[in-house]
């Protein structure tokens, strides 16, 4: 590694200000010479930054690029600011001495747990069904008449996916005096189960018995339509289902025709086709909360992602074990 380490970020100047408030762009800056992509819209790699770069920083609004363009002298690291690496980065990527690291899920965690969170307690209590009756009557017997609300603490709680996000989520829940939690998770330890206080059980049992199931599983082979017509209807009457995962892991079709019977209620804030267009079936649902794939936007998880990027970059730097690597062994399993 050069004294005078380069960087090169290619990420859009405003979304770089909402990663990297000042005390943390400083931070990069600290590391080495840093230079910035500018312009709108989707924002390139240049056709030199294995040749010209140390470290490569991205997000949201890189632009795709060949994969090639990684390889070369003196590129060794890329750390990917957003969610998922794999809109930039193919698993053939990693290698050829190049690293990877991923500062935006551990970043958005929190963010999105505390979605799930809300979207449960918004259900269970009836928030959307009072406001909306409220505010299309402003009348305020109506908008209070209905089934009473059911409290989190009595439910029985299922996690799909002790994921980052999982495994926050069954701490919020566990906080909220919720004691029967379950999980599905064929990558979960029982030491890991054990310190959560959730019992790993199989997909069909979880659904079987869980009055609220919670979706925190990645977007993998086998995680596609996981959740599908035979779990949908295995869940019991009055069930509540909140993904703010991927809607790769749900059979929309299939739950789109749970919902209509009026047995089950969801909280989404994901779709197979985003934006959710306007003639979806999706809208109008009495029992449906729907998102705008919003769950992981904070000021504090943006911040955070920030913050994650700079502390990766200065252990590579120092030779340190990198906290957020992606490698080949995990690539399939991260979200």
């Amino acid at each position: 590694m050069t004294s005078d380490p380069r960087i090169y970020v290619a990420i859009r100047p405003d979304e770089f200000a909402l990663l990297f408030p000042t005390e943390t762009a400083s931070a990069l800056k600290a590391l080495g010479t840093v230079e910035f992509a500018d312009g709108q819209g989707k924002v390139p790699v240049p056709d030199d930054v294995a040749d010209a770069y140390d470290v490569l920083v991205t997000s949201w609004s890189t632009e795709p690029f060949p994969q090639d363009r990684l390889h070369g002298p003196r590129l060794r690291l890329a750390v990917h600011a957003a969610g998922s690496v794999r809109g930039l980065f193919a698993r053939d990527t990693l290698g050829h001495g190049l690293r990877l690291a991923q500062g935006g899920a551990d970043g958005m965690a929190v963010a999105v747990a505390e979605m799930a969170v809300t979207l449960t307690l918004v259900i269970l209590r009836n928030v959307h069904t009072h406001d909306r009756a409220l505010q299309a009557s402003r009348d305020w017997v109506a908008g209070g008449t209905g089934r009473l609300g059911r409290s989190v603490h009595a439910q029985r709680v299922g996690i799909v996916g002790l994921s980052r996000t999982g495994i926050r989520y069954a701490r919020m829940m566990r906080g909220l005096g919720v004691s029967r939690l379950a999980a599905y998770d064929p990558f979960a330890s029982a030491d890991l189960a054990t310190t959560l206080g959730v019992r790993l059980v199989g997909l069909d049992e979880l659904c079987r018995t869980s009055d609220v199931l919670s979706l925190h599983a990645p977007s993998t082979p086998a995680t596609h339509r996981m959740i599908g017509a035979d779990q949908l209807r295995a869940l019991p009457d009055d069930a509540v289902v909140v993904n703010t995962a991927r809607s790769w892991v749900v059979d929309e079709s299939a739950l789109l025709a749970e919902l209509r019977t009026g047995r089950i209620s969801a909280g989404l804030d994901v779709f197979d086709t985003e934006p959710l267009p306007p003639d979806s079936p999706f809208f109008g649902l009495p029992n449906a909360v729907l998102l705008p794939h919003v769950a992981g936007g904070t000021v504090q998880a943006r911040h955070r992602q920030g913050e994650i990027v700079v502390e990766e970059v200065a252990r590579f730097l120092r030779g340190e074990e990198l906290r957020h690597e992606v490698t080949p062994e995990n690539y399939d399993r991260l979200a």
